[in-house]
């Protein structure tokens, strides 16, 4: 293989599939990306076994063929060479060496046989729909937060994507959920996703997806089954297996007779947890909220710091309560609500609260409460 393509081309789709490439590996191929020159592109491949990023970019070709180059050190070789510069990728037809050329800089990098590189099965998907780049990273966003980080829950380590019924309006519905807070966003069922089966989309998966859409402007096609998923950008693909577990039954933890409702300018609300968590210990990150007539009080005690409070103004009419929360959690919420009105739906000091977007009603968050 011999090809030549400029940095920028090249710098961008090895920035997009070496990130799935772990920094240590008991396989070595698993280290290289696989670099495939035909028919005037370049394909890029990486995979981790359960993830795999493709990636096809323009390029001169005067040998066709293929190779692998260990990832991390061809992406860092390529990132500290000038913008602008052209670069010619040559690999030794009988030995596994790569050479790397760019004006006066040249590096020879020791390759392994393309043959040894895994190769995702690719066996079609049951399901097939179009969804806009926008949406996607919509429901990302407001969902990852969330994702649980504890591995003996595995089941909850990623965004659960399924169909549901919102009264009689099918919608298209994605959920994360950690025990302690639960993020639930939905959008209108795209053609082609009904009776789609419900599927866990992995943390790692989730993360590596919202990098390439920020590249991305048109709607992306994805295709699912029940063990796998695959998301295609036109020049990159994203094919990703699935966790293999039942998620919970997230609706019996949202709670239906929430009587006390709390209206508050969510941006002054979101500084005041801020200024007021300072105080807090970095352990609990505990917050209070003790709502009477039209007056939030938020305070925050620590023994080793001393204590906060601050009031702001809200619409609340129902019967005086206190109600304490992690703070952290508190924010992340908050950050993902762009109206000006949050909602808060309460019925006491033990049990889960629900939050909202006033201005938007596809989004429902649920916090647990914590003792202060």
């Amino acid at each position: 293989m011999k090809i030549t393509i400029e940095r920028a081309a090249l710098l961008r789709a090895l920035g997009h599939v070496q990130s799935v490439v772990e920094r240590r590996n008991t396989i070595p191929i698993l280290s290289n990306v696989l670099l495939k020159g035909e028919n005037g592109r370049l394909s890029l491949s990486a995979t981790d076994m359960d993830l795999e990023v493709i990636e096809v970019v323009e390029a001169k070709i005067a040998r066709e063929g293929r190779t692998t180059a260990p990832a991390h050190t061809l992406y860092d070789i390529v990132r500290k060479l000038r913008d602008g510069a052209e670069i010619e990728l040559d690999a030794a037809t009988d030995r596994n060496t790569l050479f790397l050329r760019s004006g006066r800089s040249t590096f020879q990098l020791t390759c392994l046989p393309a043959e040894d590189y895994p190769v995702m099965t690719g066996a079609p998907l049951s399901h097939e729909f179009l969804l806009a780049a926008a949406e996607l990273k919509s429901l990302i966003d407001r969902t990852r937060f969330a994702i649980s980080t504890e591995e003996t829950r595995y089941y909850l380590n990623g965004i659960y994507l399924h169909t549901a019924k919102n009264g009689d309006v099918a919608v298209l519905r994605a959920v994360a959920t950690d025990g302690h807070r639960l993020a639930r966003v939905e959008i209108m069922v795209p053609d082609g996703a009904a009776g789609m089966p419900g599927v866990i989309i992995p943390r790692k998966t989730v993360v590596e997806l919202r990098k390439l859409l920020d590249e991305i402007d048109q709607p992306v096609r994805i295709e699912l089954s029940e063990s796998k998923i695959r998301f295609d950008f036109g020049d990159g693909v994203l094919s990703s297996k699935l966790i293999d577990g039942t998620f919970p039954d997230y609706d019996r933890v949202i709670p239906l007779n929430n009587d006390k409702e709390l209206e508050v300018d969510c941006a002054l609300f979101a500084e005041a947890v801020d200024r007021v968590s300072t105080i807090s210990s970095e352990k609990s990150r505990a917050v209070k909220l003790a709502v009477d007539r039209n007056t939030l009080t938020l305070s925050a005690t620590s023994p080793e710091n001393g204590t906060a409070a601050e009031e702001i103004e809200v619409n609340y009419r129902a019967a005086p309560i206190e109600i304490g929360f992690n703070s952290r959690y508190l924010l992340d919420i908050t950050q993902q609500i762009k109206g000006d009105t949050a909602l808060f739906s309460m019925a006491d000091a033990s049990a889960p609260t629900i939050l909202r977007d006033a201005a938007d009603s596809s989004a429902l968050y649920v916090l647990m409460p914590m003792r202060v």
